[in-house]
């Protein structure tokens, strides 16, 4: 096993494909895809790349740590009690164990992600 991994940013296998649960979704009608690429530590932390469709969201990451890099698309990310956010291709940034708020894609997002959950 290499200690090295490569994520592709344009995988070609077939993504998990879903839709936010019914007590997340907010506004429209998302369409998420998710192409999981390693896994570590027991399953405690995930890599991958995952796409979503426009459409609001409620994001709680409970104990969960996530790093994301935008490939392409633009979202607003709004922490509760917070001031709205945009990132575009190119930006990255880190939701925190605990945070809640508000997942705005305005144009269909693609991303990069590692998280970490204890």
């Amino acid at each position: 096993m290499s200690l090295l991994k490569t994520i592709e940013t344009n995988p070609t296998f077939a993504p998990r494909e879903n839709t936010p649960a019914p007590d997340r979704l907010i506004s429209g009608n998302p369409q998420l895809k998710t192409w999981a690429q390693d896994e570590a530590h027991g399953e405690l932390v995930h890599t991958g790349v995952w796409e979503a469709t426009p459409g609001v969201t409620r994001s709680i990451k409970g104990q969960t740590f996530e790093f994301c890099h935008i490939l392409s698309g633009v979202v607003e990310i709004t922490p509760e009690g917070g001031q709205p956010v945009v990132y575009k291709r190119g930006d990255s940034f880190v939701m925190k164990p605990g945070f809640v708020g508000i997942w705005k894609t305005i144009e269909t997002v693609r991303k990069i992600y590692v998280t970490v959950t204890p």
